[in-house]
């Protein structure tokens, strides 16, 4: 019954968040709701920890969620709540530069996961 009770609560954060999301989105702003509240929070952030691409595959090996900030970063409220801060460069990166090198990133980790060549 608790579990019902943390489900239904779940859902109405996740359909308010979905509705501020589509305002944002109305106003041009790209936003997108994570729902994965048990995951590990790794915040991008120009100030993280440089990791090698070994070092960041092990971050897979448990539930993740990334999140990126926008041109005006992260309010500091948000990094604290953050398990890591991590940075992908120590070039300013465009966000959606910074999203294509995640999802390279977490593309080669997974090769490195699964014991597969990654470097072609």
């Amino acid at each position: 019954m608790a579990k019902d009770k943390k489900s239904g609560a779940k859902r109405k954060v996740l359909e308010a968040a979905r509705q501020h999301q589509d305002k944002l989105m109305a106003a041009g702003l790209h936003v997108t709701v994570i729902d994965q509240y048990e995951n590990s929070l790794r915040v991008l952030d120009e100030k993280g920890k440089d990791l090698t691409t070994v070092q960041f595959a092990a971050l897979l090996t448990s539930a993740t969620t990334f999140l990126i900030g926008g041109a005006d970063g992260l309010d500091p409220s948000v990094k604290k709540k953050a398990d890591l801060l991590l940075r992908l460069s120590s070039l300013t990166l465009p966000h959606a530069l910074a999203q294509v090198v995640l999802i390279e990133q977490i593309y080669r980790a997974h090769k490195i996961i699964a014991r597969e060549p990654y470097h072609y």
